[in-house]
């Protein structure tokens, strides 16, 4: 068998193309792995559901601290000194009338003093018809020359210090008829005795404190307010109030500001705003005076930027939410929160209505998540279209 010579340069051909077919099969095997990488790495982080941001009225309010105190705290005291109580009809707690009798006074020594004035005020009365009788007589006989002109003045005069010492009988007898009345001591007002200090048997000066009393049952709230917070307070605003001793499911009392602190304490800057509660107020839950008291000032509707607050995401002390772009990418951005309104959060910064935002599942984002859409919002609703 004859073996042909093939040239050499034909072999170098040979086997140049199977180096580059060797070549490209091992770089084809090689980039498989990589292609896989890729494929895996380009799989969403996360499905979530999205949302647009709501422009909403929202009801604008800012909270306040106070006490709960009587409207008008009335002290009634004794007006009638050096008499023993005889009597105390009323005890803390009790609502009286106007004119009701709270306590009484002994009056014996008042009406023994009583008489002596009367009788004083007869004599008197007895010594002026005397005088009058000698000074007609007198006025009788002025022009006949029978009395000097001293003795008609004399007689002239004792009529009128008759008269005079009369009607200051008459004036004592009125004062012992005042005295005997407030022997009874009575409610200026009608109201809730809030504390007592009348004692049977005692015996106290003019002026004694004997009772306080809560005029008209009248209580209200006396809030405390930032020199920020007073230039929003107008009178006849309306204001919820929660007292320490309602719970949770107590609806709050509904106030209405009467008037407003007309000075800053100059320490603490604030200022002290009178808010007027309900009167008739029932026992339960209890409402007192001292309690203290938080409670809400409206300041009525304004429009705001609503999410839900699954939207959300607080870390490091700051508020973000994730916006979704047209790749399926989020974007992490860092917003200011304004007021609450249910479930839902106002959004006072870097957000407008036309954004895609992350809701559920926002709290597991990162910067640069890629995601899968469930239910994705339309950038237009149909009838913006």
């Amino acid at each position: 068998m004859k073996i042909r010579n093939i040239p050499t340069r034909h072999v170098l051909v040979a086997l140049a193309l199977l180096g580059v077919g060797a070549a490209t099969l091992f770089a084809t095997h090689a980039l498989r792995p990589a292609s896989a990488a890729t494929e895996n790495a380009a799989k969403p982080a996360l499905t979530i559901t999205v949302t647009h941001p709501q422009t909403s009225s929202i009801a604008s309010s800012f909270a306040a601290n106070g006490n709960i105190v009587a409207w008008q705290d009335a002290v009634i005291g004794a007006e009638v000194g050096g008499l023993r109580i005889a009597e105390v009809r009323v005890n803390v707690g009790d609502y009286v009338k106007k004119d009701d009798v709270l306590a009484a006074f002994a009056t014996e020594n008042v009406a023994a003093d009583l008489a002596v004035q009367k009788a004083q005020e007869a004599e008197a009365a007895a010594a002026l018809a005397d005088a009058r009788a000698n000074a007609a007589r007198v006025r009788t006989l002025k022009d006949s020359g029978a009395l000097s002109a001293q003795q008609i003045n004399q007689y002239l005069t004792a009529e009128q210090t008759a008269q005079a010492r009369l009607e200051a009988a008459r004036a004592m007898v009125k004062v012992q008829e005042l005295r005997l009345r407030n022997t009874q001591v009575r409610a200026p007002d009608d109201g809730v005795i809030s504390s007592r200090q009348a004692t049977v048997g005692a015996v106290v000066p003019s002026g004694t404190e004997l009772f306080h009393m809560v005029r008209q049952n009248r209580l209200e709230w006396r809030a405390e307010v930032t020199s920020e917070e007073l230039r929003l307070i107008r009178v006849g605003m309306q204001a919820a109030v929660m007292p320490a001793s309602f719970g949770p499911e107590t609806p709050p009392l509904k106030g209405t500001v009467r008037m407003i602190g007309p000075t800053v304490d100059a320490q603490a800057r604030t200022a002290v705003v009178y808010v007027d509660l309900p009167s008739g107020m029932t026992d339960e839950p209890p409402v007192r005076a001292g309690m203290f008291a938080t409670g809400r000032f409206s300041l009525g509707d304004t429009r705001g930027v609503t999410l839900p607050q699954e939207s959300v995401v607080m870390r490091d002390g700051f508020a973000y939410v994730f916006k979704v772009g047209a790749d399926s990418r989020v974007s992490q951005v860092k917003v200011t929160l304004g007021r609450r309104i249910d479930r839902r959060v106002e959004i006072m910064s870097d957000v407008s209505a036309d954004d895609v935002i992350a809701e559920s599942g926002a709290g597991f984002l990162a910067n640069g998540d890629l995601v899968a859409v469930r239910d994705r919002v339309p950038a237009t609703s149909p009838a913006a279209k």
